[in-house]
């Protein structure tokens, strides 16, 4: 299993919520600073992460995202 958090940049104020509709967030909240929601995914290969990221981007309003990986 991989673990990512994916910051996202995006000023519609219930992106946290469109988030969690995506099958591999596990969580998903909204920020303040420099990104307005913060959607942490697990999955079972590394590579499924940029197909998260890229269904991310596709939400109307984000704007941007920043993707950090957990290392274990």
């Amino acid at each position: 299993m991989v673990r990512a958090i994916i910051l996202v940049k995006s000023p519609k104020k219930l992106i946290s919520v469109k988030l969690k509709k995506l099958t591999s967030i596990v969580d998903s909240f909204p920020t303040s600073g420099q990104f307005d929601a913060v959607a942490i995914i697990d999955v079972e290969q590394l590579v499924q992460i940029k197909e998260v990221t890229n269904e991310i981007q596709k939400i109307s309003g984000v704007e941007r995202t920043e993707t950090m990986v957990e290392v274990q």
